[in-house]
């Protein structure tokens, strides 16, 4: 049964006449600023005005930064080749990736191996892949120091493998950032086994890309339905909701998060999230729920869509949105299209395209 709740906030949400939407009396400020008061359910009716608004120019003038380019090493794809029933993989090569870059305009990708089909396991076969993992992204930064980052994978099952390739990563290849998975079998990153990581993740200050994963208890759920599907976006809601429940945000602030395809499920979810949080464990998040949801960051793969990127900038901020493809699995492309065509200011969607990414990096500073 629904929750009654919801009902009512369903029927607060306003409808929007079309003579308070016409193009002839509302400016593309407007439009979005009312977009924002009425949240997510407003994507769906201003998809057809932001259809009709004026093409941006966001080609900026020094380059996209994809912070969701995945490369696919020879070894991950011999590892995913032993893996059953785990679906075709796309083509890749770092040429391929320069070519999509230099195709659609992004000057810098950041590099973090693809999740599908392998996961980190604790002992040295994780510690060996992540090892390898990021000796690859490294000399591919090497071989093209203007082109590529790294965003380092830890073997994250093994806390105290995690931290020497931490300090490995960051010290020695000097990675841009680390990449972690949504969940680990079926442990979500607030887990109390991981806070010595994210201690010193927060002494580094360190840029922390997550990428969703389908946890033990959700695989297969859905007969023919791959987990990327459906799956992700949930694991990508509830990865948030621990580190919010166990304190990591608020405890850990100088962690600075990017949650892959726009937070997955989080914007739908966001204010009941932020209603329904336990009232004993509100010492966990004393500025609330949804202070700590504004402050992080969240890319644009797959979510770049009106009806997405519609949601997200309901409960987040335009500053905190960044640029990412999901190559090679999508090509920048789709992104750039979206956004070109989303009505936006040119301003807003150049820091999304670029200068909210350069805040965050700091070799892109200068």
């Amino acid at each position: 049964m629904a929750d009654d709740n919801d009902h009512r906030i369903v029927s607060q949400v306003p409808s929007v006449p079309d003579s308070d939407i016409s193009l002839s009396n509302v400016s593309r400020r407007a439009v979005l600023k009312h977009a924002a008061a009425l949240g997510a359910g407003a994507a769906l009716s201003l998809r057809p005005l932001f259809a009709k608004l004026p093409r941006v120019d966001s080609n900026t003038t020094h380059g996209r930064i994809d912070v969701h380019h995945h490369m696919l090493p020879p070894f991950y794809m011999d590892l995913r080749r032993a893996v059953p029933d785990v679906g075709k993989m796309p083509a890749w090569s770092a040429s391929k990736s320069l070519e999509d870059m230099e195709k659609n305009g992004v000057s810098t990708a950041m590099l973090s191996l693809a999740v599908s089909g392998v996961t980190f396991d604790a002992g040295e076969a994780g510690r060996s892949l992540a090892r390898k993992s990021n000796d690859f992204g490294a000399q591919l930064v090497k071989d093209h120091p203007a082109s590529f980052g790294l965003l380092a994978a830890l073997p994250l099952p093994d806390p105290k493998g995690s931290l020497a390739e931490m300090e490995y990563a960051l010290d020695t290849l000097h990675a841009n950032g680390i990449a972690l998975l949504s969940s680990y079998g079926d442990k979500w990153l607030g887990d109390a086994t991981y806070e010595p990581v994210f201690e010193e993740l927060n002494r580094r200050k360190a840029v922390v890309f997550v990428h969703p994963n389908a946890p033990n208890c959700c695989v297969n759920v859905l007969p023919h339905v791959p987990a990327s599907t459906m799956e992700f976006y949930f694991d990508t809601a509830r990865t948030i909701e621990s580190l919010l429940l166990n304190g990591t945000f608020s405890r850990f602030p100088n962690v600075q998060f990017i949650f892959s395809h726009g937070g997955g499920a989080m914007p739908i979810l966001a204010n009941r999230m932020a209603r329904l949080f336990p009232k004993d464990l509100a010492s966990y998040a004393p500025n609330g729920v949804l202070y700590e949801l504004k402050r992080q960051y969240y890319d644009t793969a797959s979510a770049s869509n009106p009806t997405s990127l519609g949601a997200i900038m309901s409960i987040v901020p335009s500053s905190q949105i960044v640029f990412g493809s999901d190559f090679p699995f999508l090509s920048a492309g789709e992104v750039v299209s979206d956004l070109m065509h989303s009505g936006l200011p040119g301003a807003m969607v150049d820091a999304i395209s670029r200068d909210n990414a350069v805040r965050l990096f700091a070799r892109m500073k200068g």
